[in-house]
């Protein structure tokens, strides 16, 4: 996380309310002194916890036979910033983005919690899709499901940790910010451009 303090007002629920929104991330799991085991996930938020599934030949999975420490990093909209589109001198260029991370112990759950899991994942992106009918796993045959559930395992991180940056140029003056925003609503270079471009236009204080 950056530490600059100005990135960072966005409140608790803010930053989790935007991981569930975004509902894909990455998460983290050390083992000893090896370089950390790294899975991509779909999620979804029950309160606190985060559900997500592993495939069951996964490395992350045996270690979870016990509860370790976890991060899942979730991403957002990010994008190149040029110092032209400040409208001031001596500037360097730089990179905005929105990123949060949630820290928790992570294990597997019984699995007779898959199927829940499993509907409730895809009913949270399904409902997304309106007015396309809803997919439901019911539509699958039986010994297909069955056998697809054989294959993977659910899973929880418990949230206790909850950290997020916001960077959008708030170290700047509103008119420079904005001037920025609209280069980056113009930009190629990052994902969601549009999105960030209004984050930056509007972003979060706590205050």
């Amino acid at each position: 996380m950056h530490p600059n303090p100005g990135f960072r007002k966005a409140t608790r629920a803010q930053n989790i309310d935007f991981a569930s929104r975004i509902g894909f991330g990455t998460v983290a799991l050390a083992d000893g002194l090896a370089a950390p085991l790294l899975s991509h996930v779909p999620f979804v938020l029950d309160g606190e916890d985060v559900l997500f599934h592993l495939v069951r030949s996964n490395p992350m999975v045996p270690l979870l036979s016990r509860r370790r420490v976890a991060r899942l990093a979730v991403n957002g909209p990010h994008a190149y910033v040029s110092p032209d589109w400040y409208g001031i001198s001596v500037q360097v260029p730089t990179w905005n983005y929105i990123a949060v991370h949630l820290t928790g112990a992570c294990e597997l759950l019984p699995q007779e919690r898959l199927r829940a899991i499993l509907d409730a994942t895809s009913h949270r992106f399904e409902a997304r899709l309106a007015p396309k009918p809803v997919w439901k796993m019911s539509k699958m045959p039986d010994d297909l499901v069955a056998r697809m559930m054989r294959q993977i395992v659910p899973c929880r991180i418990r949230i206790e940790d909850v950290d997020g940056t916001w960077k959008l140029s708030q170290n700047k003056s509103e008119q420079v910010r904005l001037a920025a925003a609209d280069g980056v609503a113009g930009s190629t270079i990052g994902s969601e451009l549009d999105a960030l471009a209004d984050w930056m236009r509007a972003p979060p204080d706590e205050g």
